[in-house]
């Protein structure tokens, strides 16, 4: 009887050989395509170049209201906190007695006009007298003096009327100047005397509003050293931003007024004055904040994103640029300040230079990459999104 147990033996022998045809046969294995990642292409632009100072809010206007004659308060004629005018009455004061010097005063006006008047009249019948030698030039003369002198009488005694007049309107204590008008320090019945050392109330000008901040003469110094080098042009009429001190931009913009001559010597700063409009009275005196004040202009300034600045481990900032030939290199730059989310690039990089700004973990030095700008990088998730 037959066997059939060769046949196994065949068939297992030629799969071995078919699978050892298509293993020969297979391609090699493909290297990995580079990397992608993001660049920017570096361009000059002009820049306003600003600091961050800080400083404090003062009214525009102060007054001291004090008074200028001694009396008893008979009256407040203002609310506490409120807004006055210029000339508006605060207090009145007891003035019976400057009342009583301005009636004697006007009495002694009213003898001195009569006696005036007959001085006048006597001179005059000296005068048409001595014309036809009636009386004697000595007669004449003292008819002329006495005329001079009662002349002389009524502009003292308008003089001393004037006087007692200006005392008496002392008594009516008006508002030197427009503003709020803070806590009175005297209540009626008070006795207040001249020229006191406290005084009765303190007017403050609130619109405008003088915000005086402080600034290195260090950083002054580095400005006309970056203009005399030609690097920044100054310039003057730059608005000024004031920040709350929440850190919220305030609606209006100041302008800077003037900066002081002289640098604190313990601080080693000047103070620079900047005049705000205040019409809600947002600002109070006192108050902290912050101005942005800007004094130069760099026309053809270097910006590099921040996401793209690393530090090594002693500080310098370096970035990753990709060369002409699809490699990275990494190069180390210096940088001044910061500008929005961008830093102001001093030395290191220039016009045309592609920075990564994306897939810095995939951008090792030498490394070659596959170059996106972000425009790009949009539109083509723009597309993925529509499709």
């Amino acid at each position: 009887m037959p066997t059939s147990a060769p046949r196994p033996v065949i068939l297992f022998a030629s799969l071995a050989s078919v699978v050892a045809a298509c293993s020969s046969e297979a391609p090699p294995a493909q290297a990995p395509p580079p990397p992608v990642v993001t660049v920017q292409t570096l361009q000059t632009e002009s820049v306003t170049l600003t600091r961050e100072l800080p400083g404090r809010t003062r009214p525009s206007l102060v007054a001291e209201v004090r008074p200028q004659v001694t009396g008893i308060v008979a009256r407040r004629l203002f609310e506490e906190g409120a807004e006055v005018e210029a000339g508006q009455p605060l207090y009145q004061l007891d003035d019976a007695t400057y009342r009583a010097d301005v009636n004697t005063a006007k009495a002694q006006l009213n003898r001195a006009e009569a006696t005036l008047t007959s001085a006048r009249l006597t001179s005059a019948r000296a005068a048409g007298l001595a014309k036809i030698n009636a009386v004697s030039d000595q007669e004449h003369e003292d008819a002329t003096a006495a005329l001079a002198q009662a002349e002389a009488d009524v502009g003292a005694a308008r003089a001393a009327l004037d006087a007692v007049r200006v005392t008496l309107g002392y008594a009516h204590i008006t508002a030197p100047i427009s503003g709020r008008v803070g806590r009175s320090s005297v209540t009626q019945g008070a006795l207040v005397t001249a020229n006191q050392a406290e005084p009765l109330a303190t007017l403050q000008q609130l619109d405008p509003m003088y915000v005086d901040v402080t600034q290195s003469s260090k950083e002054l110094l580095e400005l006309r050293q970056h203009i005399s080098a030609g690097r920044v042009q100054r310039v003057d009429d730059l608005p000024v931003t004031i920040l709350l001190e929440d850190g919220t931009p305030y609606e209006h913009q100041g302008k800077l007024a003037f900066s002081e001559v002289t640098v604190d010597p313990s601080t080693g700063s000047f103070v620079l004055r900047v005049v705000v409009d205040n019409p809600d009275r947002l600002l109070l005196p006192g108050m902290y904040v912050r101005a942005v004040v800007g004094n130069a202009v760099r026309p053809d300034a270097i910006l590099v994103p921040q996401q793209a600045v690393a530090r090594d481990p002693k500080g310098q900032a370096t970035v990753m640029v990709v060369n002409g030939e699809s490699k990275v290199e990494q190069r180390p730059i210096e940088v001044s300040r910061a500008v929005g989310d961008r830093w102001l690039v001093e030395n290191g990089l220039a016009a045309g230079d592609r920075v990564v700004v994306e897939g810095l973990q995939k951008a090792s030095p030498g490394a070659t990459v596959t170059v996106e700008e972000p425009g790009a990088q949009r539109a083509t998730a723009t597309t993925s999104a529509q499709n």
